[in-house]
């Protein structure tokens, strides 16, 4: 739109006004969306931030399930010396955590069973289900039955889940009742609890089932304030007592205390550096309110933006918009920086179309690359991306729309010291940068540069994203040692036409994996086809005992002789053949409750089943258990996701050069191809000079440095094209447009640059890189005019 020099002060005062009614429209709307809707919508499940990795649609349903299946869950492990405290101690904690609503149910004591009723579920299908011994041994030529008996007879005393001698005489299914995954655990029913020893300690299971969501807020703080309250008072009460934990809850809560600890860092010392830098350069507050006006409209914007295309915030996206502030604010600061270079000629309307075209040109390249940063197929880097653009343009908008209503009237210059530090600085580049010397001056930078880019690796760990507390991660790994759960990132998806296609599939790996436990490549392993073998393994194992059961009367002597009374022996005869056990009947037990999300069901895809490795999680390791087997997949979400980073690390390095070739021709056609390269060259070496130190420092390079490296080009474009911009118009204060840019880039580095210090990884990556490479442009920007004498581009 075109602006006329003499604009009048109603009409600018009316678009002001309007602006400002639009501006409030969409706060208000961003405050329904973030509070408003039952729950604050900020993110914090870390999957939610993963891409899709899964080719297989079931395979990616499989870890969204696995990821969920106790995720509002509370695994408690109570630990002792003494053995009564142990158990004392972990009945109060039940008792103290039951008391709270915020827990839908909580289970320390067990209810009064008898282990009997384990058993009963399948004595009406005893003779269909064999363990592999049993099976090879009734398979072996000469099978002696009375041995079988007689090694039942002279077992020892089970305590645990077990058979009587009148229902399984030959131990068959007591056998297999062993080789159960509740059957090997470490922990056993005693006292009405659930207890493992270990070493002279005793160790209790407590677990507590969330009303609500693990990564609601509200259910987090309420939930944790309860534990510390129960724990302060059974270490209180009980002396020596240690409580491990884990759950989604525990994890979510570090994730949301790092964030927000991220935030207020970031936010509060950038905002009040950003306050001095503004109040020294300008010797006055009004600018700083302006300024800040202008970001906070950016950042509204963004949110609300964020929202409606998301429905929801990640941690990720806050910390970065609290980074957002120092970028946001470079648009108001030039306007400023007209306002206070041209002292009493100020005219709002003409101050706006002196920096239209920068502005617009800066914000062009800056939303090139942040819409470079959402074409990667990651949910967190393409909410960051849009929360970027959105804020970055309404930010700019808010200069044209509002500024100039508020700032009709002229501003005292700049102040003097730091335009003549930056005009010594700028003369000292200029020197520098003519001519051969500054040719020369650039190969010797590529030179020091080269050992870095030599020294450059790369880390493509998913596990860089967000760093999980130490802490929890080692009291995780305990209490999957004594409770024998799976990890449940690595698994392995087994396909089939039909539920009994799929537990035949699921027996072929079983197989294998009982290979690498007797060869001590694996601990264990949990799956459906361990506790409901298939129709066609169960036929095969009643046939093996239909010789033996085809002659009652041999089989009634040989009972009869061992001792066993007439009644139980015509009880057991007569409950041959039995019937097989189907999947869909044990599914709907109390025995299956806890393994239900492992059957994945049948669609018109097929059917699947989960199959949890317990022991290892070397990927090469579980894979060969895999191979060739129709059907079996390894399914290891970390590693995709990783590899997945990695694929697109590779691409970034394709879609920096994609951007710097973008930026030529608009650059070749604003100031011209003979200017041009110089305009190019301050981000261009500020991007090799960045990569070159990060290889000095041994920094593995990941898939945000690439993507901070395209924000370096965006934001160096922006300097240079400022300094061109606005140095003709200032051309009577010499140096303090330079000052202005410096100014920028000080701004952008208290915010973008205090991501270096945050609690996740990736977001320091990212601030390292922006750190060093808005540092160095800035250092290198003055070079893009050197030896230039025109008045204006």
């Amino acid at each position: 739109m075109t602006l006329p020099q003499d604009m009048p002060s109603r009409t600018l005062k009316l678009r002001a006004g309007l602006f400002a009614l639009g501006t409030l429209l969409v706060a208000a709307l961003g405050a329904y969306l973030l509070f408003g809707r039952g729950q604050v919508a900020i993110q914090t499940d870390l999957l939610a931030m993963l891409p899709t990795t899964e080719q297989n649609p079931m395979a990616e349903a499989a870890v969204q399930r696995l990821a969920h299946a106790n995720g509002d869950r509370m695994v408690l492990l109570v630990e002792n010396a003494d053995d009564d405290r142990a158990k004392a101690a972990a009945r109060e904690l039940g008792k103290a955590l039951a008391q709270h609503k915020v827990f839908d149910s909580v289970l320390a004591e067990l209810p009064p069973f008898d282990l009997g009723q384990m058993v009963a579920p399948y004595l009406a299908h005893r003779f269909w289900l064999l363990t592999d011994a049993d099976r090879a041994a009734l398979a072996a030529p000469g099978h002696d039955p009375a041995q079988a008996l007689a090694r039942r007879l002279n077992a020892p005393f089970l305590d645990g889940v077990g058979t009587s001698l009148q229902d399984d005489p030959f131990g068959w299914l007591q056998h297999w009742l062993d080789q159960q995954p509740w059957s090997r655990s470490p922990l056993l029913p005693e006292d009405d609890l659930l207890v493992a020893h270990r070493g002279d300690k005793t160790y209790v299971l407590v677990t507590a089932t969330l009303a609500g969501s693990s990564y609601d807020d509200s259910v987090q703080q309420r939930a944790l304030a309860a534990l510390a309250s129960a724990e302060q008072r059974i270490r209180h009460d009980y002396p020596g007592t240690q409580l491990s934990r884990t759950g989604a809850v525990f994890y979510a809560a570090a994730a949301r205390a790092g964030a927000e600890h991220d935030v207020h860092m970031v936010g509060w010392i950038s905002s009040i550096g950003i306050a001095l830098l503004l109040i020294g350069m300008f010797r006055s507050p009004g600018p700083l309110l302006l300024a800040f006006l202008s970001t906070a409209v950016g950042v509204i914007a963004a949110t609300t933006v964020s929202l409606l295309v998301f429905g929801q915030i990640y941690l990720l996206t806050l910390v970065f918009g609290a980074a957002l502030l120092g970028e946001a604010v470079d648009y108001s600061i030039q306007y400023l920086t007209a306002r206070a270079n041209a002292s009493a000629n100020w005219h709002a309307s003409t101050g706006l179309r002196q920096v239209r075209p920068a502005l617009l040109l800066a914000l062009a390249t800056s939303l090139l690359g942040y819409a470079l940063l959402g074409l990667v197929p990651f949910p967190a880097l393409r909410q960051m991306s849009v929360f970027a653009m959105s804020g970055m343009l309404a930010a700019c908008l808010s200069v044209f729309g509002l500024l100039p209503a508020l700032l009709q009237r002229p501003a005292r210059p700049l102040s003097t010291r730091p335009v003549r530090w930056a005009l010594a600085l700028q003369h000292t580049v200029n020197r520098f940068g003519r001519g051969a010397r500054g040719a020369g001056v650039a190969l010797l930078l590529l030179l020091l540069a080269l050992p870095g880019w030599w020294q450059l690796g790369h880390n493509d760990d998913v596990h860089l994203l967000i760093a999980q507390p130490a802490g929890l991660l080692a009291q995780e790994a305990q209490i999957r040692d004594l409770t024998g759960l799976g990890n449940g990132s690595q698994f392995y998806l087994v396909q089939g036409a039909n539920t009994e296609q799929t537990l035949q599939r699921e027996e072929a790996l079983d197989r294998r994996l009982q290979s690498m436990v007797d060869h001590q490549q694996l601990q264990a392993w949990i799956g459906l086809a361990g506790m409901v073998p298939s129709q066609q393994r169960q036929q095969a194992d009643h046939a093996l005992l239909a010789p033996l059961m085809s002659h009652p009367e041999r089989v009634r002597a040989l009972l009869a002789g061992a001792g066993f009374r007439a009644n139980a022996i015509d009880a057991w005869l007569a409950a041959w053949p039995g019937t097989p056990l189907t999947l869909d009947a044990w599914l709907k037990t109390s025995l299956a409750t806890p393994f239900r999300y492992l059957w994945m069901g049948c669609s018109a895809q097929g059917c699947g089943t989960i199959v949890l490795p317990q022991g290892t999680d070397d990927d090469a390791t579980l894979q060969r258990a895999a191979d060739g087997l129709p059907g079996v997949s390894l399914v290891d979400k970390p590693a995709s996701v990783s590899r997945l980073f990695g694929r697109y690390r590779r691409y970034a390095s394709v879609w920096l050069l994609a951007a710097i070739l973008l930026i030529v021709p608009v650059f070749g056609w604003r100031y011209g191809w003979g200017r041009m390269p110089r305009v190019m060259t301050p981000p261009v070496l500020g991007i090799a000079l960045t990569l070159a130190t990060l290889g000095y420092l041994h920094q593995p390079l990941t898939l945000f440095h690439w993507m901070a490296l395209m924000l370096v080009l965006g934001v160096g474009a922006n300097y240079a094209v400022f300094l061109h911009e606005g140095e003709p118009h200032a051309a009577h204060r010499p140096g303090a447009m330079y000052a202005s840019v410096l100014l920028s880039a000080i701004t952008a580095l208290l915010s973008f640059g205090l991501l270096s210090l945050s609690s996740m990884p990736a977001l320091r990556d990212f601030g390292l890189t922006l750190l060093l490479g808005i540092g160095f442009t800035a250092l290198l920007v003055p070079a893009s005019r050197a030896g230039t004498t025109d008045a204006a581009p």
